[in-house]
Protein backbone atom coordinates (compact mmCIF):
# COMPACT_ATOMS: atom_id res chain seq x y z
CA UNK A 1 0.00 0.00 0.00
CA UNK A 2 1.31 3.56 -0.95
CA UNK A 3 2.26 6.30 1.50
CA UNK A 4 -0.80 8.38 0.47
CA UNK A 5 -3.33 5.39 0.74
CA UNK A 6 -1.90 4.76 4.25
CA UNK A 7 -2.28 8.37 5.45
CA UNK A 8 -5.56 8.73 3.71
CA UNK A 9 -6.90 5.37 5.72
CA UNK A 10 -5.59 6.88 9.02
CA UNK A 11 -6.72 10.33 8.43
CA UNK A 12 -10.68 8.49 7.95
CA UNK A 13 -9.88 6.25 11.07
CA UNK A 14 -9.47 9.53 13.13
CA UNK A 15 -12.64 10.93 11.52
CA UNK A 16 -14.73 7.71 12.60
CA UNK A 17 -13.04 7.72 16.34
CA UNK A 18 -13.64 11.62 16.62
CA UNK A 19 -17.56 11.20 15.35
CA UNK A 20 -18.17 8.46 17.82
CA UNK A 21 -16.63 10.64 20.63
CA UNK A 22 -18.54 13.46 19.58
CA UNK A 23 -21.44 10.97 19.34
CA UNK A 24 -20.47 9.57 23.22
CA UNK A 25 -19.87 13.17 24.63
CA UNK A 26 -23.49 14.44 23.02
CA UNK A 27 -25.34 11.49 24.66
CA UNK A 28 -23.46 12.17 27.95
CA UNK A 29 -24.10 16.16 27.91
CA UNK A 30 -28.15 15.22 27.41
CA UNK A 31 -28.06 12.29 30.05
CA UNK A 32 -26.31 15.22 32.40
CA UNK A 33 -28.83 18.13 31.68
CA UNK A 34 -31.79 14.97 32.00
CA UNK A 35 -30.34 14.22 35.48
CA UNK A 36 -29.75 18.27 36.23
CA UNK A 37 -33.39 19.06 35.38
CA UNK A 38 -34.69 15.90 37.60
CA UNK A 39 -32.83 17.03 40.59
CA UNK A 40 -33.84 20.58 40.40
CA UNK A 41 -37.55 19.51 40.15
CA UNK A 42 -37.17 17.33 42.91
CA UNK A 43 -35.88 20.07 44.91
CA UNK A 44 -38.62 22.09 43.72
CA UNK A 45 -41.08 19.68 44.44
CA UNK A 46 -39.00 19.43 48.39
CA UNK A 47 -38.96 23.14 48.77
CA UNK A 48 -42.80 23.43 48.02
CA UNK A 49 -43.47 20.12 50.42
CA UNK A 50 -40.96 22.18 53.44
CA UNK A 51 -42.91 25.51 52.19
CA UNK A 52 -44.05 26.55 55.95
CA UNK A 53 -47.98 26.17 56.62
CA UNK A 54 -48.47 27.50 60.16
CA UNK A 55 -45.82 29.28 62.83
CA UNK A 56 -46.97 29.87 66.36
CA UNK A 57 -45.48 29.66 69.57
CA UNK A 58 -46.75 26.79 72.24
CA UNK A 59 -45.60 25.38 75.26
CA UNK A 60 -44.10 22.24 75.79
CA UNK A 61 -43.74 21.01 79.31
CA UNK A 62 -42.63 24.63 81.11
CA UNK A 63 -40.78 25.93 78.16
CA UNK A 64 -42.24 28.11 75.10
CA UNK A 65 -41.25 27.17 71.76
CA UNK A 66 -41.31 28.46 68.18
CA UNK A 67 -43.37 25.63 66.02
CA UNK A 68 -43.15 25.36 62.71
CA UNK A 69 -45.69 23.24 60.74
CA UNK A 70 -44.80 22.22 56.79
CA UNK A 71 -46.93 19.78 54.58
CA UNK A 72 -44.63 16.55 55.85
CA UNK A 73 -43.21 17.28 59.35
CA UNK A 74 -43.55 19.65 62.33
CA UNK A 75 -40.89 21.18 64.19
CA UNK A 76 -40.17 22.63 67.51
CA UNK A 77 -37.24 24.88 68.85
CA UNK A 78 -36.96 26.41 72.65
CA UNK A 79 -37.11 29.97 72.66
CA UNK A 80 -34.33 30.67 74.82
CA UNK A 81 -33.09 34.17 75.71
CA UNK A 82 -29.45 35.57 73.96
CA UNK A 83 -26.35 35.26 76.74
CA UNK A 84 -24.56 38.19 77.95
CA UNK A 85 -22.35 38.06 75.62
CA UNK A 86 -24.78 38.50 72.66
CA UNK A 87 -24.45 34.68 71.37
CA UNK A 88 -27.47 32.45 70.87
CA UNK A 89 -27.38 29.27 72.53
CA UNK A 90 -27.79 26.76 69.33
CA UNK A 91 -30.18 24.05 70.53
CA UNK A 92 -31.30 21.24 67.92
CA UNK A 93 -34.77 21.32 67.16
CA UNK A 94 -37.27 18.61 67.99
CA UNK A 95 -39.24 16.67 65.00
CA UNK A 96 -42.16 14.99 63.93
CA UNK A 97 -42.83 13.90 60.87
CA UNK A 98 -46.45 13.93 59.94
CA UNK A 99 -46.62 10.66 58.54
CA UNK A 100 -46.31 9.07 62.12
CA UNK A 101 -48.87 11.45 63.27
CA UNK A 102 -52.58 9.34 62.98
CA UNK A 103 -54.52 11.72 65.06
CA UNK A 104 -55.19 15.57 66.65
CA UNK A 105 -57.22 16.20 69.39
CA UNK A 106 -57.72 19.44 70.99
CA UNK A 107 -57.15 19.82 74.89
CA UNK A 108 -59.88 21.19 77.02
CA UNK A 109 -59.95 21.14 80.88
CA UNK A 110 -63.10 20.00 82.51
CA UNK A 111 -64.44 19.30 85.95
CA UNK A 112 -65.26 15.65 87.03
CA UNK A 113 -68.09 14.64 85.33
CA UNK A 114 -68.07 17.42 82.54
CA UNK A 115 -68.74 15.55 78.71
CA UNK A 116 -68.12 18.28 77.16
CA UNK A 117 -66.77 22.06 76.57
CA UNK A 118 -63.97 23.19 78.70
CA UNK A 119 -61.27 25.39 78.59
CA UNK A 120 -58.84 24.87 75.72
CA UNK A 121 -55.45 24.02 76.65
CA UNK A 122 -53.90 23.23 73.40
CA UNK A 123 -53.00 20.49 70.74
CA UNK A 124 -52.27 17.10 70.86
CA UNK A 125 -50.82 15.43 68.59
CA UNK A 126 -50.68 11.35 68.59
CA UNK A 127 -48.21 9.68 66.90
CA UNK A 128 -45.64 6.55 66.64
CA UNK A 129 -42.40 6.01 67.71
CA UNK A 130 -40.04 2.82 66.54
CA UNK A 131 -38.16 0.44 69.26
CA UNK A 132 -36.43 -1.82 67.38
CA UNK A 133 -39.29 -3.76 65.49
CA UNK A 134 -42.07 -2.31 67.24
CA UNK A 135 -44.42 1.09 66.99
CA UNK A 136 -45.12 2.32 70.06
CA UNK A 137 -47.61 5.33 70.99
CA UNK A 138 -46.40 8.59 71.81
CA UNK A 139 -48.26 11.98 72.71
CA UNK A 140 -47.17 15.49 71.77
CA UNK A 141 -48.77 17.96 73.73
CA UNK A 142 -48.80 22.15 72.58
CA UNK A 143 -49.97 24.04 74.72
CA UNK A 144 -51.99 27.36 74.07
CA UNK A 145 -54.54 28.81 75.84
CA UNK A 146 -55.54 30.87 72.67
CA UNK A 147 -59.08 29.24 71.67
CA UNK A 148 -58.44 31.07 68.06
CA UNK A 149 -55.07 30.09 67.65
CA UNK A 150 -54.98 26.76 68.89
CA UNK A 151 -58.36 25.83 66.34
CA UNK A 152 -56.19 27.23 63.51
CA UNK A 153 -53.69 24.60 64.14
CA UNK A 154 -56.15 21.98 64.79
CA UNK A 155 -57.99 21.99 61.58
CA UNK A 156 -54.65 22.95 59.62
CA UNK A 157 -53.92 19.43 60.53
CA UNK A 158 -56.47 17.31 60.23
CA UNK A 159 -56.49 18.74 56.32
CA UNK A 160 -53.04 17.57 56.33
CA UNK A 161 -53.56 14.04 58.03
CA UNK A 162 -56.61 13.51 55.48
CA UNK A 163 -54.34 13.62 52.81
CA UNK A 164 -52.45 10.57 53.53
CA UNK A 165 -55.14 8.46 51.22
CA UNK A 166 -53.76 4.74 52.19
CA UNK A 167 -54.66 5.55 55.85
CA UNK A 168 -58.62 3.28 56.24
CA UNK A 169 -61.97 5.44 57.66
CA UNK A 170 -63.88 2.21 57.45
CA UNK A 171 -62.47 -1.20 58.09
CA UNK A 172 -64.75 -4.75 58.13
CA UNK A 173 -63.26 -6.44 61.02
CA UNK A 174 -63.38 -10.42 62.09
CA UNK A 175 -62.75 -11.40 65.27
CA UNK A 176 -61.98 -15.05 66.31
CA UNK A 177 -62.96 -16.37 69.92
CA UNK A 178 -61.05 -19.11 70.02
CA UNK A 179 -57.66 -18.43 68.59
CA UNK A 180 -54.99 -19.69 70.56
CA UNK A 181 -56.17 -19.05 74.68
CA UNK A 182 -59.55 -17.45 73.35
CA UNK A 183 -57.84 -14.02 73.91
CA UNK A 184 -59.25 -12.69 70.50
CA UNK A 185 -62.06 -10.23 72.08
CA UNK A 186 -60.07 -9.03 75.20
CA UNK A 187 -56.92 -7.92 72.97
CA UNK A 188 -59.26 -6.17 70.29
CA UNK A 189 -61.22 -4.43 73.05
CA UNK A 190 -58.08 -3.45 75.03
CA UNK A 191 -55.46 -2.70 72.68
CA UNK A 192 -56.85 -2.07 68.93
CA UNK A 193 -60.02 -0.78 69.87
CA UNK A 194 -58.79 2.60 71.20
CA UNK A 195 -56.42 3.57 68.46
CA UNK A 196 -59.32 2.74 66.11
CA UNK A 197 -61.50 5.40 68.04
CA UNK A 198 -58.36 7.85 68.59
CA UNK A 199 -57.58 7.78 65.01
CA UNK A 200 -61.32 8.02 64.09
CA UNK A 201 -61.20 4.87 62.09
CA UNK A 202 -64.86 3.29 62.06
CA UNK A 203 -65.37 -0.67 62.64
CA UNK A 204 -67.62 -3.45 61.75
CA UNK A 205 -67.36 -6.24 63.55
CA UNK A 206 -68.11 -10.11 63.23
CA UNK A 207 -67.41 -12.26 65.80
CA UNK A 208 -66.84 -15.48 64.20
CA UNK A 209 -68.74 -18.94 65.45
CA UNK A 210 -67.33 -21.46 63.35
CA UNK A 211 -64.79 -22.79 60.78
CA UNK A 212 -65.57 -21.08 57.39
CA UNK A 213 -67.86 -18.53 58.81
CA UNK A 214 -65.56 -15.37 57.82
CA UNK A 215 -65.05 -17.02 54.13
CA UNK A 216 -68.91 -17.29 54.33
CA UNK A 217 -69.75 -13.57 55.59
CA UNK A 218 -66.83 -12.50 52.35
CA UNK A 219 -68.84 -13.77 49.98
CA UNK A 220 -72.14 -12.51 50.94
CA UNK A 221 -71.49 -8.47 52.53
CA UNK A 222 -71.17 -5.55 50.37
CA UNK A 223 -67.16 -4.30 50.17
CA UNK A 224 -67.54 -1.44 48.32
CA UNK A 225 -68.08 0.57 51.66
CA UNK A 226 -64.90 -0.37 52.87
CA UNK A 227 -61.27 0.51 53.53
CA UNK A 228 -60.08 -2.66 54.25
CA UNK A 229 -60.62 -5.76 56.09
CA UNK A 230 -59.06 -6.58 59.82
CA UNK A 231 -58.56 -10.09 61.26
CA UNK A 232 -58.15 -10.89 64.60
CA UNK A 233 -56.75 -14.00 65.40
CA UNK A 234 -54.03 -16.82 64.95
CA UNK A 235 -52.64 -18.45 61.86
CA UNK A 236 -55.74 -20.35 61.02
CA UNK A 237 -57.76 -17.33 61.13
CA UNK A 238 -55.28 -15.22 58.82
CA UNK A 239 -55.66 -18.10 55.91
CA UNK A 240 -58.92 -18.41 56.13
CA UNK A 241 -59.44 -14.62 55.16
CA UNK A 242 -56.32 -14.35 53.41
CA UNK A 243 -58.01 -17.09 51.21
CA UNK A 244 -61.67 -15.55 51.39
CA UNK A 245 -60.82 -11.93 50.27
CA UNK A 246 -58.82 -13.21 47.27
CA UNK A 247 -61.83 -15.35 46.48
CA UNK A 248 -64.00 -12.65 46.49
CA UNK A 249 -61.98 -10.63 44.44
CA UNK A 250 -61.50 -14.02 41.79
CA UNK A 251 -65.76 -13.75 41.94
CA UNK A 252 -66.37 -10.24 41.31
CA UNK A 253 -64.36 -10.37 38.49
CA UNK A 254 -65.66 -13.39 37.08
CA UNK A 255 -62.29 -14.69 36.49
CA UNK A 256 -62.64 -18.83 37.43
CA UNK A 257 -59.49 -19.72 35.99
CA UNK A 258 -57.32 -16.73 36.60
CA UNK A 259 -56.52 -15.13 40.51
CA UNK A 260 -57.39 -11.58 40.68
CA UNK A 261 -55.89 -8.86 42.80
CA UNK A 262 -58.04 -7.70 45.88
CA UNK A 263 -58.77 -3.93 46.00
CA UNK A 264 -58.70 -3.47 49.83
CA UNK A 265 -55.78 -4.63 51.91
CA UNK A 266 -56.04 -6.81 54.74
CA UNK A 267 -54.60 -6.19 58.41
CA UNK A 268 -53.77 -8.52 60.52
CA UNK A 269 -53.61 -8.69 64.42
CA UNK A 270 -51.84 -11.44 65.83
CA UNK A 271 -53.99 -13.45 68.49
CA UNK A 272 -52.50 -16.95 67.85
CA UNK A 273 -49.85 -18.85 69.46
CA UNK A 274 -47.18 -18.97 65.94
CA UNK A 275 -48.53 -15.92 63.88
CA UNK A 276 -46.26 -16.56 61.05
CA UNK A 277 -48.04 -14.27 58.44
CA UNK A 278 -48.40 -10.99 61.10
CA UNK A 279 -44.45 -11.45 62.32
CA UNK A 280 -43.27 -11.81 58.39
CA UNK A 281 -45.20 -8.40 58.12
CA UNK A 282 -44.31 -6.77 61.59
CA UNK A 283 -41.62 -8.25 62.91
CA UNK A 284 -43.14 -8.98 66.06
CA UNK A 285 -45.96 -10.82 67.60
CA UNK A 286 -47.73 -7.06 69.08
CA UNK A 287 -51.27 -6.07 68.35
CA UNK A 288 -49.82 -2.60 69.37
CA UNK A 289 -47.66 -2.61 66.16
CA UNK A 290 -50.05 -4.42 63.99
CA UNK A 291 -53.04 -1.89 64.84
CA UNK A 292 -50.28 1.14 64.44
CA UNK A 293 -49.33 -0.25 60.84
CA UNK A 294 -53.04 0.11 60.06
CA UNK A 295 -54.26 3.37 61.34
CA UNK A 296 -51.13 4.71 59.43
CA UNK A 297 -51.63 3.20 56.00
CA UNK A 298 -48.46 1.35 55.83
CA UNK A 299 -48.88 -1.03 52.78
CA UNK A 300 -47.36 -4.10 51.50
CA UNK A 301 -47.40 -5.93 48.20
CA UNK A 302 -46.87 -10.05 49.21
CA UNK A 303 -46.53 -13.00 46.95
CA UNK A 304 -49.90 -15.55 47.06
CA UNK A 305 -49.58 -19.05 46.29
CA UNK A 306 -52.33 -20.93 44.66
CA UNK A 307 -52.74 -24.98 45.68
CA UNK A 308 -54.93 -27.22 43.23
CA UNK A 309 -55.72 -30.63 42.98
CA UNK A 310 -56.81 -32.51 39.64
CA UNK A 311 -57.42 -29.14 38.21
CA UNK A 312 -59.81 -28.28 41.31
CA UNK A 313 -58.45 -24.79 43.30
CA UNK A 314 -58.13 -26.27 47.03
CA UNK A 315 -57.13 -23.02 48.78
CA UNK A 316 -55.19 -19.65 47.88
CA UNK A 317 -52.46 -19.46 50.69
CA UNK A 318 -48.59 -18.62 51.49
CA UNK A 319 -46.62 -21.70 52.51
CA UNK A 320 -46.78 -25.34 52.38
CA UNK A 321 -45.55 -28.30 53.79
CA UNK A 322 -45.75 -32.10 52.68
CA UNK A 323 -43.87 -34.78 54.82
CA UNK A 324 -42.73 -34.01 58.15
CA UNK A 325 -44.51 -30.81 58.74
CA UNK A 326 -47.88 -32.48 57.83
CA UNK A 327 -47.54 -35.37 59.72
CA UNK A 328 -46.34 -33.05 63.29
CA UNK A 329 -49.55 -30.28 62.37
CA UNK A 330 -52.24 -33.47 62.15
CA UNK A 331 -50.65 -34.90 65.36
CA UNK A 332 -50.76 -30.94 67.38
CA UNK A 333 -54.67 -30.86 65.94
CA UNK A 334 -55.66 -33.98 68.07
CA UNK A 335 -54.43 -32.50 71.38
CA UNK A 336 -56.06 -29.38 70.89
CA UNK A 337 -56.48 -29.81 74.74
CA UNK A 338 -53.02 -29.11 75.66
CA UNK A 339 -51.25 -25.83 75.73
CA UNK A 340 -49.82 -24.84 71.94
CA UNK A 341 -46.38 -25.00 73.05
CA UNK A 342 -47.03 -28.23 74.86
CA UNK A 343 -48.92 -29.35 71.92
CA UNK A 344 -46.42 -28.45 69.47
CA UNK A 345 -42.99 -30.00 71.06
CA UNK A 346 -45.78 -32.91 71.73
CA UNK A 347 -46.30 -33.29 68.24
CA UNK A 348 -42.31 -32.99 67.26
CA UNK A 349 -41.08 -35.41 69.65
CA UNK A 350 -43.94 -38.23 68.34
CA UNK A 351 -43.46 -37.36 64.83
CA UNK A 352 -39.10 -37.48 65.12
CA UNK A 353 -40.17 -41.20 67.07
CA UNK A 354 -42.07 -42.32 63.77
CA UNK A 355 -39.83 -40.87 61.21
CA UNK A 356 -40.13 -41.62 57.86
CA UNK A 357 -39.26 -40.27 54.25
CA UNK A 358 -42.79 -40.24 51.50
CA UNK A 359 -41.76 -41.66 48.18
CA UNK A 360 -42.66 -39.15 45.48
CA UNK A 361 -42.08 -37.18 42.15
CA UNK A 362 -40.86 -33.43 42.97
CA UNK A 363 -41.57 -31.63 39.53
CA UNK A 364 -40.51 -27.88 39.94
CA UNK A 365 -40.08 -24.25 37.22
CA UNK A 366 -36.65 -22.78 38.52
CA UNK A 367 -36.90 -19.00 38.32
CA UNK A 368 -33.33 -18.92 38.33
CA UNK A 369 -30.09 -20.20 38.90
CA UNK A 370 -30.37 -21.85 42.50
CA UNK A 371 -28.08 -23.45 45.00
CA UNK A 372 -28.55 -26.85 44.57
CA UNK A 373 -27.15 -29.56 46.54
CA UNK A 374 -27.48 -33.03 45.24
CA UNK A 375 -28.62 -36.35 47.31
CA UNK A 376 -25.94 -38.73 47.53
CA UNK A 377 -27.53 -42.17 49.28
CA UNK A 378 -31.07 -41.83 47.31
CA UNK A 379 -32.12 -42.84 43.79
CA UNK A 380 -32.49 -39.72 41.97
CA UNK A 381 -33.52 -39.22 37.94
CA UNK A 382 -33.33 -35.79 36.28
CA UNK A 383 -35.06 -35.09 32.92
CA UNK A 384 -36.78 -31.63 31.49
CA UNK A 385 -40.11 -31.99 30.82
CA UNK A 386 -41.72 -29.49 28.25
CA UNK A 387 -45.08 -28.21 28.91
CA UNK A 388 -45.75 -25.23 26.30
CA UNK A 389 -43.09 -22.49 27.31
CA UNK A 390 -42.83 -24.07 30.65
CA UNK A 391 -39.82 -26.32 31.04
CA UNK A 392 -39.83 -28.48 34.48
CA UNK A 393 -37.30 -30.04 36.15
CA UNK A 394 -38.19 -33.59 37.78
CA UNK A 395 -36.77 -35.12 40.84
CA UNK A 396 -38.08 -38.70 41.74
CA UNK A 397 -37.16 -40.00 45.36
CA UNK A 398 -37.61 -40.02 49.00
CA UNK A 399 -38.30 -37.08 50.68
CA UNK A 400 -38.57 -36.68 54.66
CA UNK A 401 -40.45 -33.09 54.13
CA UNK A 402 -40.87 -30.28 51.46
CA UNK A 403 -41.40 -27.16 52.18
CA UNK A 404 -43.09 -24.61 49.21
CA UNK A 405 -42.98 -20.46 50.80
CA UNK A 406 -44.03 -17.56 48.85
CA UNK A 407 -42.87 -15.37 52.31
CA UNK A 408 -40.22 -15.55 54.70
CA UNK A 409 -42.78 -16.96 57.18
CA UNK A 410 -40.84 -15.25 60.39
CA UNK A 411 -41.73 -16.53 63.95
CA UNK A 412 -40.28 -16.08 67.49
CA UNK A 413 -39.09 -19.40 67.35
CA UNK A 414 -37.19 -19.09 63.67
CA UNK A 415 -36.39 -15.29 63.65
CA UNK A 416 -34.95 -15.40 60.36
CA UNK A 417 -37.51 -17.38 59.19
CA UNK A 418 -38.19 -20.58 57.81
CA UNK A 419 -37.35 -19.36 54.01
CA UNK A 420 -35.15 -16.91 54.60
CA UNK A 421 -33.96 -16.50 51.15
CA UNK A 422 -37.43 -15.43 49.91
CA UNK A 423 -39.06 -12.04 50.07
CA UNK A 424 -42.26 -10.77 50.66
CA UNK A 425 -42.83 -9.33 46.97
CA UNK A 426 -39.90 -10.83 44.87
CA UNK A 427 -42.40 -13.01 42.29
CA UNK A 428 -41.10 -16.54 43.57
CA UNK A 429 -41.42 -19.27 46.27
CA UNK A 430 -38.62 -20.83 47.91
CA UNK A 431 -38.63 -24.67 47.41
CA UNK A 432 -37.16 -26.35 50.28
CA UNK A 433 -36.96 -30.48 49.51
CA UNK A 434 -35.14 -32.57 52.70
CA UNK A 435 -34.30 -36.05 51.62
CA UNK A 436 -33.89 -39.66 53.32
CA UNK A 437 -31.25 -39.11 56.18
CA UNK A 438 -30.90 -40.67 59.71
CA UNK A 439 -33.18 -39.08 62.44
CA UNK A 440 -29.83 -37.50 64.30
CA UNK A 441 -29.29 -35.35 60.92
CA UNK A 442 -32.53 -34.38 60.49
CA UNK A 443 -32.74 -33.01 64.28
CA UNK A 444 -29.53 -31.02 63.17
CA UNK A 445 -31.20 -30.03 60.37
CA UNK A 446 -34.40 -28.71 62.33
CA UNK A 447 -32.10 -27.35 65.33
CA UNK A 448 -30.15 -24.54 62.74
CA UNK A 449 -33.61 -22.90 62.07
CA UNK A 450 -33.55 -21.20 65.61
CA UNK A 451 -29.84 -20.30 65.12
CA UNK A 452 -28.66 -17.76 62.54
CA UNK A 453 -27.53 -19.86 59.67
CA UNK A 454 -27.12 -23.07 58.25
CA UNK A 455 -29.71 -25.46 57.81
CA UNK A 456 -29.41 -25.69 54.33
CA UNK A 457 -26.03 -26.93 54.31
CA UNK A 458 -26.62 -30.64 54.34
CA UNK A 459 -25.75 -33.02 51.47
CA UNK A 460 -29.37 -34.55 51.63
CA UNK A 461 -30.81 -30.58 51.72
CA UNK A 462 -31.73 -28.42 48.24
CA UNK A 463 -33.04 -25.30 47.80
CA UNK A 464 -34.35 -23.88 44.66
CA UNK A 465 -36.31 -20.71 43.68
CA UNK A 466 -39.46 -21.42 42.04
CA UNK A 467 -42.47 -20.04 40.69
CA UNK A 468 -44.17 -23.59 40.11
CA UNK A 469 -44.09 -26.65 42.38
CA UNK A 470 -45.70 -30.46 41.33
CA UNK A 471 -45.60 -33.13 44.21
CA UNK A 472 -46.80 -36.66 43.31
CA UNK A 473 -47.18 -39.27 46.17
CA UNK A 474 -46.52 -42.48 44.70
CA UNK A 475 -47.15 -44.08 47.56
CA UNK A 476 -50.88 -45.20 48.12
CA UNK A 477 -50.54 -45.73 51.65
CA UNK A 478 -51.13 -41.41 53.01
CA UNK A 479 -52.23 -40.80 56.27
CA UNK A 480 -53.53 -44.06 57.87
CA UNK A 481 -56.90 -44.63 60.03
CA UNK A 482 -54.49 -46.56 62.36
CA UNK A 483 -52.06 -43.44 63.02
CA UNK A 484 -55.27 -40.82 62.80
CA UNK A 485 -56.99 -42.70 65.92
CA UNK A 486 -54.01 -44.41 67.57
CA UNK A 487 -54.21 -40.67 70.14
CA UNK A 488 -57.68 -41.24 70.22
CA UNK A 489 -61.05 -39.66 69.16
CA UNK A 490 -60.51 -35.88 68.21
CA UNK A 491 -63.51 -33.46 67.50
CA UNK A 492 -61.09 -31.70 64.90
CA UNK A 493 -60.50 -32.55 61.85
CA UNK A 494 -58.98 -31.06 58.33
CA UNK A 495 -60.86 -28.19 56.77
CA UNK A 496 -60.64 -31.15 53.19
CA UNK A 497 -60.73 -34.22 53.58
CA UNK A 498 -60.36 -37.18 50.93
CA UNK A 499 -61.56 -40.64 50.29
CA UNK A 500 -60.10 -43.49 50.93
CA UNK A 501 -55.87 -42.89 51.28
CA UNK A 502 -55.17 -39.24 51.93
CA UNK A 503 -51.77 -37.03 52.57
CA UNK A 504 -51.54 -34.79 55.29
CA UNK A 505 -50.67 -30.97 54.00
CA UNK A 506 -49.55 -28.07 56.27
CA UNK A 507 -50.86 -25.10 54.24
CA UNK A 508 -50.60 -21.96 56.36
CA UNK A 509 -50.97 -23.94 60.01
CA UNK A 510 -54.41 -25.20 58.54
CA UNK A 511 -54.28 -29.01 58.38
CA UNK A 512 -55.68 -30.26 54.59
CA UNK A 513 -55.87 -33.81 53.70
CA UNK A 514 -55.67 -34.59 49.79
CA UNK A 515 -54.94 -38.02 48.07
CA UNK A 516 -53.72 -36.87 45.13
CA UNK A 517 -50.99 -34.84 43.35
CA UNK A 518 -50.70 -30.97 44.49
CA UNK A 519 -49.83 -28.16 41.89
CA UNK A 520 -48.39 -25.20 43.78
CA UNK A 521 -48.29 -21.75 41.73
CA UNK A 522 -46.63 -18.71 42.66
CA UNK A 523 -48.82 -15.13 42.02
CA UNK A 524 -46.51 -12.12 42.65
CA UNK A 525 -48.22 -9.62 44.70
CA UNK A 526 -51.42 -10.94 44.86
CA UNK A 527 -52.60 -9.86 47.80
CA UNK A 528 -51.74 -6.04 49.59
CA UNK A 529 -51.63 -6.51 53.72
CA UNK A 530 -51.04 -3.86 56.19
CA UNK A 531 -47.47 -3.92 57.20
CA UNK A 532 -43.72 -3.80 55.71
CA UNK A 533 -40.96 -5.54 54.75
CA UNK A 534 -38.83 -6.67 57.78
CA UNK A 535 -35.80 -9.24 57.79
CA UNK A 536 -35.70 -10.69 61.39
CA UNK A 537 -38.70 -11.20 63.96
CA UNK A 538 -38.02 -10.60 67.39
CA UNK A 539 -37.50 -14.17 69.20
CA UNK A 540 -39.06 -14.30 72.47
CA UNK A 541 -39.55 -18.54 72.69
CA UNK A 542 -37.39 -21.10 71.82
CA UNK A 543 -38.12 -24.68 71.63
CA UNK A 544 -36.68 -27.23 74.04
CA UNK A 545 -38.31 -30.22 73.13
CA UNK A 546 -34.90 -31.45 70.41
Amino acid sequence: MSEPEEKLQGEQRDSTKKKKKEKRSGKKKKKEKKEQEEEEQQVEEEDESECVVLRGIFKLGKKSHDVLLTRTRLTWTPITPETPTGEACVVQPGVVLLQDVYAVKVKRRRAIGQQSGGAVLGVALFCCKRRGKRLEEDTLHLHNASSEHTHTWYNTLKELLAGFSSRPRYLKVFINPSSHKKEAVHIYRDHVAPLFKMADVRTDITVTERKGHALSVMKECKLDEYDGVVCVGGDGSVAELCHAVVLRAQLDADSPEKPVKPVLPLGIIPAGSTDVVSCSVHGVRDPVTAALHIVLGHLQQVDMCSFSSLGQLVRFGFSAMFGFGGRSLALAEKKRWMPSSRRREYALVKTLAKLRPEDCQLSFLPVKMSKKNLFEHRDQTQDQEPEGEETWTTNQGLYLNISIMSIPCLSPHTPQGLAPNTRLANGSAALIAVGNTSRSEFIKHLKRYSSSSGQFSFSFVETHAVSAVRIRPRALTGWSEEESEEDGDSKTSPIIQSEGAAFPWNIDGELVEIANEVLIRVHPRLITLYGEEVDEAEMTVSCSCI
